[in-house]
């Protein structure tokens, strides 16, 4: 593990919201065990081991009862740890793959029969080195006979010059955390504006309100990002997703407690069927209809 890279916390505490029947944690990951599943050596991190074993605990702990499991670019496109864990999971969990243009036809039957629905484009230039995006393209094109759809990763000042690729995308698109805002801005600066313009003006967008760890400059309780979710909670109910982000990759400022993760979806989500929708019925609709 990276000196600087923090764990995932030891003992979360019970959350004071309770989530409604049959929630999804829509953005989570497992991490090796190294010794079985070993890391890319492209990665430009080397997190700690989160097996899959861990993760369903957790979800059982938080009450939660399924999980989309997302590739993470420390195993780059070697989805193997992946796929295990959807094969233990069963009907509780889907996965999202990371995925070259050299995969095959057959290891993408494999991957959907394992329960993967999509793929991940990410953008975040200290997490992985450029692909074309032609090569993103072709991709998209392939996955979209799977009725599978694309995850994108950005941060908020790429996603003006990504715009025109991410529109030429022939499937449904969900944006990571938000697009990655810089919350000490305000709701109101052009670049979150863009990216409500975009949700606003094409409805195959979908965006994750998750990662306010990530996001904060305050710390917790993470109420500086609040206003940026509950907005698009509010403008797009029906496209919105929410997930812990366990283990919290290459976090470095503060170990999140997950309990005091799900305590702040009453804040964003305020009232039980905006809360029903985001973690029940749209990752429903997006991962198992």
């Amino acid at each position: 593990m990276d000196p600087d890279y923090l764990p995932f916390h030891p003992n979360p505490s019970k959350p004071t919201f309770t989530p409604p029947a049959g929630a999804v944690d829509a953005h989570c990951h497992v991490f090796g065990p190294a010794i079985e599943f070993p890391y890319a050596p492209e990665r430009k991190y080397t997190p700690c081991d989160a097996p899959k074993a861990k993760l369903f605990e957790l979800r059982d702990y938080l009450g939660f009862e399924r999980n989309v499991i997302v590739q993470a670019s420390c195993h780059g496109r070697n989805n193997d740890a992946l796929v295990d864990a959807l094969n233990a999971a069963g009907e509780l969990a889907r996965g999202i793959a990371v995925v070259g243009p050299d995969v095959t036809d057959d290891e993408l039957k494999t991957m959907d029969e394992a329960g993967v629905r999509g793929v991940r484009f990410n953008f975040v230039k200290r997490l992985v080195d450029a692909t074309p995006k032609d090569v993103f393209l072709g991709i998209a094109e392939r996955i979209k006979k799977l009725n599978w759809h694309v995850i994108v990763y950005f941060e908020a000042p790429d996603l003006e010059e990504l715009i025109p690729f991410l529109k030429q995308l022939p499937v449904t698109v969900v944006v990571d955390h938000m697009g990655r805002p810089d919350v000490t801005k305000g709701v109101d600066h052009p670049d979150f504006q863009r990216f409500l313009n975009l949700l606003a003006e094409n409805d195959n967008f979908w965006s994750k309100v998750s990662c306010p760890e990530r996001l904060t400059a305050d710390g917790p309780p993470y109420d500086d990002v609040v206003p940026y979710a509950r907005t698009i909670v509010d403008q797009f109910p029906d496209r919105v997703l929410w997930g812990t982000d366990w283990p919290h990759p290459n976090m470095k400022s503060h170990v999140p407690d997950e309990g005091h993760l799900v305590d702040v979806i009453p804040k964003i989500a305020t009232d039980a069927a905006k809360q029903k929708a985001l973690l029940v019925d749209n990752p429903m609709r997006l991962y198992w209809s």
